[in-house]
């Protein structure tokens, strides 16, 4: 759990990644001697995204490596970067010109009605600056406790399915949180380059009346998007064979990499499969450690007989 730890704590909301990006080609190559199949690694021109290609593949796995948080604007307000919760006294921290920053949030009302979100500092804080949550990381027998496992935790997952992969694709892509943006470069490169047409999203999903803590990794029939009912079929069935614990998930609402796969003029197939987590987009986000181990044997073993 040292490395998902560390990946919680980097800054990288969307829009600027680079910190993040950084971070995991810097991993990879550290530990690409211990990896079984040594991966093509192409990270020029392609803003802060990174593509990794493992021996002859058909699979990609597309995980997001940017998270939501705010935006300073004036006299203290903040601007949300995609949807963060936003309770008085949830700890920001961030760095602008005249040095590091620890914040909180403060909710008021103006005397028209309207309501704001600023932030509680003895000074204002350069204009753009970013402030992302606080960092503070929790961890029992059961359970990892902290910011952003959506998505660092998904990012963690192909990290470890990429030491023992042979054949396949990994893409680390950006902008997720604010609506996608990048996916249609990488899936257009992937799919012309080497014909990929089949995608697994790494991604974190919701505790939810039908979705608990400790069942399993979670396969997605549907949330905004809908992915095609064949395809998932597909990986139910090689699911039940696997007789790794996961469980289904139909949702009307919340989107991933696949909303943007399936708007892209290629024919890709796609299915979202994460662990769930509890008190999603705060600083307090839950994730049962046995559906994070599910999550990591699933996707090993999809990307071996997809």
């Amino acid at each position: 759990m040292k490395l998902l730890k560390k990946l919680c704590s980097i800054h990288g909301p969307s829009g600027n990644e680079k910190r993040i990006s950084d971070f995991i080609l810097n991993y990879i190559n550290e530990n690409i001697s211990r990896f079984k199949v040594k991966p093509v690694i192409i990270s020029d021109n392609i803003q802060d995204c990174i593509i990794l290609k493992f021996g002859t593949p058909k699979t990609a796995i597309f995980s997001h490596i940017d998270t939501i948080g705010f935006t300073v604007r004036y006299g203290k307000e903040l601007i949300k970067i995609g949807g963060p919760k936003t309770n008085d006294g949830i700890k920001l921290v961030g760095k602008d010109s005249l040095g590091k920053i620890q914040t909180e949030i403060y909710n008021y009302e103006d005397h028209n009605g309207n309501n704001h979100i600023e932030y509680l500092y003895d000074r204002e804080i350069d204009r753009a600056t970013e402030l992302t949550f606080e960092p503070n990381w929790r961890e029992d027998e059961q359970f990892v406790q902290c910011c952003y496992m959506d998505n660092r935790l998904g990012v963690w997952n192909a990290l470890k399915v990429a030491k023992t992969l042979e054949n396949g694709v990994i893409c680390f892509s950006t902008y997720e949180e604010v609506g996608g943006g990048s996916v249609g470069f990488l899936g257009r490169y992937i799919h012309e380059k080497w014909g990929i047409k089949q995608a697994l999203i790494s991604d974190i999903t919701w505790i939810t009346e039908g979705v608990e803590h400790g069942k399993g990794v979670v396969i997605s029939r549907r949330d905004s998007g809908l992915p095609r009912r064949s395809y998932v079929d597909r990986i139910l069935k090689l699911a039940e064979k696997s007789e790794i614990p996961f469980q289904i998930e139909v949702e009307s609402s919340g989107g991933s990499d696949g909303n943007q796969l399936q708007k892209s003029p290629y024919p890709f197939d796609w299915c979202f499969i994460g662990a769930p987590e509890d008190f999603v987009h705060s600083p307090d986000e839950k994730v049962h450690k046995k559906d994070i181990e599910a999550m990591v044997e699933l996707y090993t073993y999809l990307m071996k007989y997809l």
